[in-house]
């Protein structure tokens, strides 16, 4: 089986827009959701099934997931003053399916983010990922134990010049996660892997010996895509990785987001100001405000009739020509 990359829009970035077949037997074929992520991993097959999934039976699931932050003392008696950056949140993602998840700065959309993806630990609830709790235990010293986690999942950034070490070529990169999660294998696997992914992302092979300054802003964001591809995800979280782009560009990635996660059967979690955005790449869509669930569904539902009063004043905001 083969998976083709759509082309780009444009041409503007300089990217190959595009590239040619990448076989399924790659390192960027559909990931079989019933096979173990690695050799070592220890990822059960199945997902459980939520029976209040309003995404279907899930992959991923948040119960009463909250994150409180305690602030500076006022006083020298009395307790400690919190702030809560999260509330009670649930929500449940069928494998392959998309969600954008919106709201205004400080809403606690980067705070979920990292709670459903192990990079910081919940004050109250639980998070699963196919069927095996996001638990940060210690190992000895040497971080936590959610490799397996981490092989199933990538994420791309806001800013694509911060998220890239400018002392490291493309390569190096891209080649990063393959190396950290013990995926490689011989110099040249490893290299025509990178030229794989880096074709499949509409960058020319060639560029591996680059440096991430030499590149625009549309390109630097292949970049941290091809890095957050290369090991074969089963879900692919972007935070804000739209914003940095001028519009010309942003249609372009945004292109190509959508056909690598159709080809490649990605399950996407995507935050956002942009509800266009949102619109156009998310099959399910939650709306957060002060760190609380204002409203959830099927993108099309809310953002045609939607129920809460914020959902319409974001709605109402939106630019038109």
């Amino acid at each position: 089986m083969s998976t083709a990359f759509p082309p780009g829009s444009g041409h503007d970035d300089g990217s190959t827009g595009g590239g040619p077949e990448v076989r399924g037997d790659g390192v960027l074929g559909p990931v079989d959701a019933g096979n173990p992520v690695g050799p070592d991993d220890g990822a059960s097959g199945g997902a459980p099934t939520a029976p209040d999934a309003f995404i279907g039976d899930s992959y991923l699931s948040a119960r009463g997931l909250g994150r409180d932050h305690a602030l500076r003392r006022e006083r020298l008696t009395g307790p400690r003053p919190v702030r809560s950056a999260l509330h009670t949140v649930d929500l449940d993602l069928a494998e392959g399916a998309s969600l954008g998840v919106i709201g205004e700065s400080g809403s606690g959309k980067t705070t979920l983010v990292r709670l459903l993806l192990g990079l910081d630990t919940p004050t109250r609830g639980a998070v699963t990922v196919d069927g095996r709790p996001v638990v940060r235990r210690r190992t000895g010293g040497r971080g936590t134990d959610l490799r397996w986690l981490r092989r199933q999942t990538g994420i791309v950034f806001q800013d694509p010049y911060a998220s890239l070490d400018p002392r490291m070529d493309v390569g190096t990169i891209v080649a990063e996660p393959l190396h950290a999660l013990g995926l490689a294998g011989t110099p040249d696997e490893t290299d025509d892997v990178v030229a794989r992914v880096l074709t499949a992302v509409g960058l020319e092979p060639a560029m591996v010996d680059r440096y991430p300054h030499e590149f625009s802003g549309g390109q630097r964001q292949r970049i941290a895509l091809a890095r957050a591809l290369v090991h074969r995800p089963r879900l692919l979280v972007g935070d804000e990785p739209l914003s940095a782009l001028d519009v010309t560009v942003r249609a372009q990635i945004l292109d190509l987001l959508r056909g690598l996660r159709a080809d490649l059967g990605l399950t996407l979690i995507l935050v956002s100001h942009d509800i266009g955005v949102v619109a156009h790449l998310c099959d399910q869509v939650l709306v957060l405000k002060d760190g609380r669930t204002v409203e959830s569904g099927a993108t099309a539902d809310v953002l045609a009739h939607p129920r809460a009063d914020y959902t319409r004043s974001l709605l109402a905001a939106v630019p038109r020509l």
